[in-house]
């Protein structure tokens, strides 16, 4: 294009007024309906013409101007993930994986926070409705209850009716029925190889640390996995190694540190998560027991506290970048029509990564 287009492609920009798609097409030599093809992706376009187009894409700043449209309500161009709490290691991967196939499909994605209410939940879930979001991907354990199976279902069908998708992030499905994905994690299997493993190391006093009054899905995969492994192995389970205690860090270190005051009555311990494998790791090291001489230590998630850790940890890996990019493919495929309602039900694998924190020990 002539050099006067491209001077007034810098004049927008310059003087501080919003480039418009026009101002685009001018400085990349195109048409706007090209522009449009590029910001959508879903039209084949030359790569040169492309490279062109997001080359005044970026020198333009129009990126900026099409998120702000977006966050005005634009319906195709939102993904919302919602979770209890941005701070978990686990969340934010999964949120990376989210944001990433959504940058990739030309969205924006919105994270939400409940703390753990659910009442906001569903408030969130309305507003994100109401600004047009393609997918609502919710993430974490719940208490798979009735009451939470009718809120869900209820939901699932409200977002369907508005053109938008529910997803459920690392949770089992809530009925063949219903509308929504569900992108879930071998939770149950993974416990499962932990426990295995430190059973073949000579283990059969195994401490399982993070039980809940109230279980949800994600404790009580994990607890199903542990209990089975030792069934199968021959041990009788005793319920006074389960110990109830959060997935963080001060909960474990505490509630460890509590049971150590009146006894060692355990050879190995297996935290809920990685995070309480570090307050678990602090607690023994505080009672004067070394890890693994003393006591094995396992975790679970294989975020970056594993190999923080010393001894690095051995842990169960669940790949949470996967689990956010494969919410976000499946429900925009769905979406798109390049996938059936028949292909929105996913488990990703889990495997045990070996590091240094479990030692065998000899049976007897």
């Amino acid at each position: 294009m002539s050099g006067a287009a491209g001077q007034k492609g810098r004049t927008a920009v310059d003087d501080g007024s919003r480039a418009r798609l026009r101002d685009v097409a001018e400085r990349a030599g195109v048409s706007m309906s090209t522009v449009s093809r590029v910001l959508a992706d879903n039209y084949p376009v030359a790569q040169a013409t492309r490279q062109r187009v997001l080359r005044a894409i970026r020198e333009m700043d129009y990126v900026a101007n099409t998120h702000a449209r977006a966050l005005r309500g634009v319906v195709t161009q939102t993904v919302a993930f919602v979770l209890n709490d941005i701070r978990g290691g686990s969340f934010t991967q999964v949120a990376h994986g989210v944001e990433e196939e959504a940058a990739r499909r030309g969205m924006l994605c919105l994270i939400c926070t409940t703390q753990g209410d659910l009442e906001r939940e569903l408030s969130v879930v309305r507003t994100m409705q109401e600004q047009g979001a393609a997918a609502v991907i919710l993430i974490g354990g719940v208490a798979d209850n009735a009451a939470y199976r009718v809120r869900m279902t209820a939901t699932a069908h409200s977002l369907e009716a508005s053109g938008s998708r529910l997803v459920l992030c690392g949770r089992p499905s809530i009925g063949d029925d219903v509308p929504a994905t569900v992108v879930e994690y071998d939770n149950e299997g993974g416990a499962y190889a932990m426990t295995s493993r430190m059973l073949v190391a000579g283990h059969r006093r195994i401490l399982f640390l993070g039980t809940d009054p109230v279980p949800t899905t994600t404790v009580g995969g994990r607890l199903a996995g542990y209990r089975r492994a030792l069934a199968d192995f021959g041990v009788e389970a005793d319920p006074a190694l389960e110990q109830a205690c959060g997935f963080g860090r001060a909960d474990a270190y505490d509630r460890l540190t509590g049971r150590l005051r009146t006894a060692r009555d355990f050879t190995a311990v297996f935290a809920v998560t990685d995070l309480a494998a570090a307050g678990a790791l602090a607690a023994l090291n505080d009672a004067g027991l070394k890890v693994p001489e003393d006591v094995s230590l396992g975790g679970y998630d294989d975020v970056d506290t594993a190999i923080d850790l010393r001894p690095r940890l051995t842990t169960v890996h669940v790949p949470y970048e996967e689990l956010g990019r494969t919410a976000v493919r499946l429900a925009l495929d769905l979406r798109e029509g390049r996938a059936s309602s028949a292909e929105q039900h996913v488990t990703l694998g889990t495997h045990v990564v070996v590091r240094e924190s479990i030692a065998r020990r000899p049976l007897g």
